[in-house]
């Protein structure tokens, strides 16, 4: 069942503490069954995670 699985890697996410949601993680499935390699695609989150960690850093100095 799609969403006995879609269950089960939500619990997996979140004992793994790796943030993402539901949608997130869904897209990840997606983008990985169609062949993109999971390593790339963690490296390309974890980058967009730094970049707005520094985005946010920058609007609070401003503020």
């Amino acid at each position: 069942d799609g969403c006995q699985s879609g269950s089960v890697l939500l619990e997996i996410s979140r004992i793994l503490n790796t943030g993402l949601d539901m949608e997130t993680l869904s897209i990840c499935v997606r983008l990985c069954e169609q062949g993109i390699n999971p390593e790339a695609l963690s490296a390309v989150i974890k980058e967009l995670r730094k970049a707005t960690e520094t985005l946010k850093a920058n609007e609070n100095m401003a503020s």
